[in-house]
């Protein structure tokens, strides 16, 4: 992997939410070298400040921040922004407590962390693919380029990057509603967790299946009909993966 690769996020911002000086320190000149342009918070009810001030597009939270703790913060901050979330943990098994938590965070980190592992994760989330092909309904003739994804009572609106469920808007994270696009584009297809790593997230670390499975479980409760908790859409393929299809 190249760590020397050139600036991928000119002109945009990051919020690094962090109380620890030596470790914030780190992320804002990482995050510079990436080219963008970075402010820094304390703690949590700073950064949800600086997220309604400054409406950034990255954010890094720490898990152990004090007043409201990082899962709290990114609560707060899911109600005012789809920026992406970088939740950083002090221990490998606070990823165990988070994945039970629907957070709204994209990634996870542990510390220590590399610079290195950092700069991947970011350039991954901003090299993801928002409109590639697939199959499409066109919503209007003249708008070859519009695509419209249906699966039943499901609908994608890949450009405006809105999804539904009948006459229902779900409210989705930047991730879920990509990790739906692509599921919805090949629904005879069994993705496996290492396949939507690559394709989702960008990513090869194959220690991060747990990403998949917990956006998983977060996109099944909200894919949920509201009636029945059962009706998910997404299927499990016992050893393989998850592929979609019509609830029986």
């Amino acid at each position: 992997m190249d760590t020397h690769a050139g600036p991928v996020s000119e002109g945009r911002l990051a919020l690094v939410v962090e109380d620890d000086e030596d470790i914030r320190a780190l992320i804002e000149f990482t995050l510079e070298t990436q080219g963008f342009e970075v402010v820094a918070a304390a703690s949590g009810l700073d950064g949800v400040e600086a997220v309604r001030e400054r409406h950034p597009d990255l954010i890094t939270l720490d898990l152990g921040l004090p007043g409201i703790d990082g899962i709290e913060a990114c609560r707060r901050i899911r109600e005012i922004s789809d920026a992406y979330i970088v939740m950083i943990t002090a221990r490998d098994d606070e990823i165990d407590r988070l994945l039970g938590l629907e957070t709204g965070a994209d990634d996870f980190i542990a510390k220590p962390f590399s610079a290195r592992e950092l700069k991947a994760r970011v350039n991954a989330m901003f090299r993801r693919p928002r409109t590639v092909g697939g199959v499409h309904v066109p919503e209007h003739a003249a708008e070859d380029r519009h695509e419209v994804l249906v699966l039943g009572p499901l609908r994608v609106d890949v450009e405006s990057r809105r999804a539904f469920r009948g006459d229902d808007e779900l409210v989705l994270t930047r991730t879920e509603f990509d990790l739906l696009t692509e599921l919805m584009r090949t629904p005879s297809r069994v993705w496996t967790r290492e396949a939507l790593l690559r394709t989702v997230w960008g990513t090869d670390w194959a220690s991060d299946t747990h990403l998949v499975e917990v956006h998983v479980g977060n996109l099944r409760r909200k894919l949920a009909d509201g009636t029945d908790g059962a009706t998910r859409f997404i299927r499990t393929v016992r050893g393989v993966g998850y592929r979609m299809e019509l609830p029986a």
